[in-house]
């Protein structure tokens, strides 16, 4: 057996790995410093909202002016999340550089009057604006930037994004490339996306911005047990389900909205209004903003979910109503955090029903939900992870992964390729999205509409369909 090592192979890894060096540390220690202006801004609107309860009656005010200001200013940046997906896939018109001072200005609105949304879509976009200005920049000429390493570094600001807004830089990393298509990952950019993820996670943390930590205790056993494992698969089939709930609704209300108000800014309007008129209904205002914490002793939020009684049997519910209304209306801010809360919540529901520890099944849901609507369960266990330890890693990857199988082929990124389909006959053409699946459904269900009601005026007509007369015999 002979052994041959060509050495030039390994310069040139060493060189293209450098090369990333010297472009993303600069550019994902940006993204991470946007990310902590970003926090601290979300943090001072929060505080502000709980200070003053009125501004929540402003709401609609504030949701027709997000909508003029992306009428007004935003180009193509009403894409999101989804046209980082289609530009990473295909390029074409491109990221504005717009998008990151939009959305961060949108986020912060929606959160100071009461909308309720997260941060994560907010933190991508903005690593995906400023990546993008980049890789159009004179430095990115020199570098000699094609269409590949354009490719290359839009994933890496979504890293750097995703790790510095939550301090998860392995799971931003991940999650940069698991996000852009179902069942197939290319691995071509994953060193550049740990590095971006790993810097911007540092930038962040490097201004003072602190991530606040959930402790869930860990089991008596490092085995794991069969019975729990069991619990974990049953409460993750109900996490599944919920990401479909929660997708479908959200681009329901998005549908419904399009339809039915032809006027852009008078949608938002419209959402504030019913969010409100929710929020005095209810006489709550635990499913507003993200819902991490509250200065009231007695509120719902994701922090109490990791309690016993800390969420009513419907929260989960209701956050799930609450974002769909916001962000279906034309808010701006990410999904996320608001499926955070209601994994988590519903996860405190669960752990009653079963018998299981609380804050385990908790934070299954906390992971699981996000997993299932992001399809994203490589990804959300190595957030949960970080987060919570790795001591009960078995479980969080039974809750995300069937969460994620039991969640089909639905997701908040319409974008999102199908690269390989969860079930074997699933007919599709190659690279369909999702968007382009949900249009197959909604025709196919209209078609089988017409064909229904085409059968049922038939049947009447025939049963309205007067007799020939009989001739009666001579008698």
């Amino acid at each position: 057996m002979s052994f041959r090592w060509d050495a030039r192979e390994h310069l040139h890894l060493g060189r293209d790995l450098l090369r990333w060096l010297v472009i993303l540390l600069p550019v994902a220690a940006t993204i991470g410093s946007a990310c902590a202006l970003f926090l601290w801004a979300l943090e001072r609107a929060t505080t502000a909202r709980f200070a003053h309860p009125a501004l929540l009656f402003a709401l609609p005010l504030a949701g027709t002016f997000v909508a003029w200001l992306y009428e007004r200013l935003g180009q193509n940046s009403q894409g999101g999340n989804n046209l980082l997906i289609d530009e990473i896939h295909q390029p074409n018109a491109g990221v504005s550089r717009r998008m990151a001072p939009l959305i961060l200005v949108a986020t912060v609105i929606t959160h100071l009057f009461g909308g309720s949304a997260g941060r994560e879509g907010t933190a991508v976009q903005m690593g995906g604006s400023l990546a993008a200005t980049f890789g159009r920049s004179a430095w990115a000429r020199w570098f000699k930037f094609d269409e590949r390493d354009q490719r290359t570094l839009l994933m890496a600001g979504i890293a750097a994004g995703f790790g510095g807004v939550f301090g998860t830089p392995l799971a931003g990393a991940v999650f940069a490339i698991e996000v852009l298509a179902i069942g197939r990952m290319d691995y071509e950019a994953i060193v550049p996306c740990l590095i971006a993820a790993l810097m911007g996670d540092w930038a962040c943390q490097s201004w003072g911005i602190h991530h606040s930590l959930i402790h869930v205790a860990a089991l008596s056993s490092t085995r794991l047990d069969a019975v729990l494992a069991f619990k974990v698969a049953l409460a993750a089939v109900a996490f599944g389900l919920t990401s479909t709930l929660f997708a479908e609704a959200l681009h329901g209300v998005q549908d419904l909205f399009k339809t039915r108000v032809r006027f852009p800014l008078l949608r938002p309007f419209i959402g504030g209004i019913v969010v409100i008129a929710l929020v005095t209904i209810l006489h709550s205002r635990d499913y507003l903003g993200l819902g991490d914490s509250s200065p009231d002793a007695g509120a719902v939020t994701i922090a109490s979910s990791f309690h016993a009684g800390g969420a009513g049997a419907v929260s989960w519910f209701w956050k799930l109503v609450f974002t769909a209304i916001t962000l279906g209306s034309g808010f701006k801010g990410g999904e996320v955090t608001p499926l955070f809360y209601i994994g988590a919540t519903l996860g405190n529901v669960l752990a009653v029903l079963l018998h299981a520890p609380t804050d385990l099944f908790a934070a299954l849901g906390f992971v699981a939900v996000f997993a299932g609507a992001a399809n994203t369960p490589l990804a959300c266990t190595l957030m949960a992870m970080e987060l919570f330890g790795s001591q009960n890693a078995p479980y969080f990857a039974i809750a995300c992964f069937v969460a994620y199988f039991f969640s089909g082929h639905s997701g908040i990124y319409s974008s999102q390729r199908i690269g390989i389909g969860k079930v074997r006959d699933l007919v599709l053409s190659p690279d369909a999205s999702l968007h382009s699946l949900r249009d197959k459904r909604a025709n196919s269900r209209q078609a089988n509409g017409h064909h229904a009601n085409g059968h049922q005026a038939s049947t009447r007509l025939r049963a309205r369909k007067p007799r020939k007369p009989v001739d009666k015999e001579p008698s």
